[in-house]
């Protein structure tokens, strides 16, 4: 793949799933591809670790890149550029592209001196050439995903710089950094309409995105080549297909791509995303704190299949007769619960 042949055709809006800690593992990306999610990325990943860390590197390349996962952009921070450019040269064999993340909040990108906290006018220079090592040592495409920068009519400076030393496309989550609130008020779209309007490398937007309509309505004001999604996305995979899918339905068939590529999830990245599934739309359901307790003590994807079959007994409806594992299940549960009724009624005449 040429580097000009990774990001979608300008005539058709590439639909992004955006990376997410922690929960942009494999299964979840050929989840959201499976609803027509264009282009994915990975999680931020830490250039020291590719590099130091075994354990954390196989972790991260395995099913990376695999014919289900393609294209796929690899988001990696730092602030070091022949430390970055290193941990891209192992990565960019398994990817289309390689993400320079200058967006991140978070109290241990403003510790380390990376993500957002680059987006000053006194490190334009070292992200500058951040963005120009990738571009002229990487064999694949470099993209740059940032925030506002203060104030924001800085923005498009900054956009400027990181197109002409090689970025092949920038996303613009529109808002300031903030390592507390991180999405504190509406994305400024305007601002995006800007970088759109004065580049000439893709713009990609992202924030302000809860519904379907959203991603029209975003499209209409920026005319960005690209809709970023990030958390809503977590409560509805579906969301790019236009789709509102059964909670259930869907959590059961993100474990069933977690069984297709065992070790690329974690049990609890498993148990966040299912969580993320259910609380969309059955939060303010009266089982639903029984439903996070339970889910907290699941163990494997077989704990939370089960813990599905109760959720589907809470919302009324029973398990498949043609499954006799949960009409066993069913079955004990009757039991337990009756000889727990017994007891209770013991006590009562005891007292």
């Amino acid at each position: 793949m040429s580097k000009s042949d990774c990001f979608p055709s300008r005539n058709v809006l590439a639909s992004i799933a955006a990376p997410m800690v922690n929960q942009s593992d494999l299964p979840f990306r050929k989840l959201v591809r499976g609803y027509d999610a264009t282009l994915v990325y990975t999680q931020m990943l830490l250039p020291e670790r590719l590099l130091d860390d075994q354990e954390y590197l196989d972790f991260h390349l395995r099913g990376l890149g695999g014919p289900e996962d393609r294209p796929v952009v690899v988001q990696l921070c730092g602030n070091d550029p022949e430390t970055v450019v290193k941990a891209a040269r192992k990565m960019q064999v398994h990817c289309d592209a390689i993400d320079l993340n200058l967006g991140c909040p978070q109290e241990a990108a403003r510790d380390a001196h990376y993500g957002a906290y680059l987006l000053g006018q006194k490190d334009w220079p070292l992200v500058e050439s951040i963005v120009s090592s990738m571009s002229h040592s990487l064999i694949v495409p470099v993209s740059a995903k940032l925030r506002l920068c203060q104030p924001a009519s800085a923005t498009l400076d900054l956009a400027q710089r990181l197109e002409n030393v090689g970025a092949s496309w920038i996303t613009l989550h529109a808002r300031t950094v903030s390592a507390r609130r991180r999405r504190q008020g509406a994305a400024d779209l305007e601002q995006v309409k800007r970088l759109k309007e004065n580049l000439t490398t893709p713009v990609v937007s992202n924030g302000n995105v809860r519904l379907w309509k959203d991603v029209e309505a975003n499209r209409a004001v920026t005319g960005a080549d690209g809709m970023m999604v990030g958390e809503t996305l977590l409560g509805n995979p579906c969301l790019f297909a236009n789709v509102l899918p059964d909670p259930v339905d869907i959590s059961r068939e993100y474990l069933d791509l977690c069984r297709e590529d065992p070790g690329t999830a974690t049990i609890e990245t498993v148990r966040t995303h299912v969580r993320h599934f259910i609380d969309h739309q059955c939060s303010r359901r009266p089982w639903f704190n029984k439903f996070r307790a339970e889910l907290t003590q699941c163990e494997s994807l077989d704990d939370i299949e089960y813990t599905l079959r109760k959720v589907q007994r809470w919302r009324g409806f029973s398990p498949s007769a043609a499954d006799p594992a949960a009409e066993a299940e069913e079955c004990e549960e009757e039991h337990e619960k009756t000889l727990d009724d017994v007891l209770d009624a013991i006590a009562l005449l005891r007292n």
